[in-house]
Formats: C-alpha cells, structure tokens, sequence
C-alpha cells in the first residue's frame, strides 16, 4: 500500500513562488508515475505535470509550461512541484498521485492519492 502526503501549500501574490511536496511510503512493484493535479471549485481535476520513477523522464502540461517544474528526490522519496510566477487562475487544491497510468493525464488511471494541499494565489 503507497501513502502519499502533500505539503507546502499557501496564499501567495499574483507572481510569486511556492514548492509544493509530496513525501511517499509504501513500495510498488514497478516503473510508476507520479503526477501533480489540481482542482479549482466547480472544475474537473486537472494534471499539471508528471514523472516517471525509473529515468525520469518528465512532462508539463501545456498551461503551466515555463512556470512550474516536475522534480524528485528517490532517496528521500519525495516528489516536488516547483511553481513560480503564479496566477490567481493557479488558485487550486493540489493533490499527487501515483500509479500506472495509460494516460499521465486521466485522474481515474491512478491508484494512489495524496489527501491534497490548497494553493490560492490573490
């Protein structure tokens, strides 16, 4: 069983900065992704960027390209989500997840979640 545990969350200003964590326990059999997504009110959860755990590789969707950057530390088992020059359309609750998805970009293709942290950007 994964548990995932999100931190760093916070109210910024429009153009500011927060690193966003998401500490795991557990253990999986295999290659896996882990992947940020967020969910604004009244809005479907999104995914903003993902990792994969065995070379690394890396994606960013598309609307928060050129501002937030996927990374992770293996020996401490921590995935990162930095994000820099904020907007208030950023404004979200934001989970990671993990498992193995045919899509990096469908929630419902992940068996793991963490139980979320908010981020609002004025």
């Amino acid at each position: 069983h994964v548990q995932l545990v999100e931190s760093g969350g916070g109210s910024v200003q429009a153009g500011g900065s927060l690193r966003l964590s998401c500490a795991a326990s557990g253990y999986l059999s295999r290659r896996y992704w882990m992947t940020w997504f967020r969910q604004a009110p009244g809005q479907e959860r999104e995914g903003v960027a993902a990792i994969e755990s065995g070379d690394g590789g890396s994606f960013v969707h598309d609307s928060v390209k050129g501002r937030f950057t996927i990374s992770q530390n293996n020996a401490k088992n921590t995935l990162y989500l930095q994000m820099n020059s904020l907007k208030p359309e950023d404004t979200a609750i934001y989970y990671c997840a993990a498992g193995f998805p045919a899509n990096i970009w469908v929630a419902t293709d992940y068996n793991y979640w963490g139980q979320g942290t908010q981020v609002t950007v004025s």
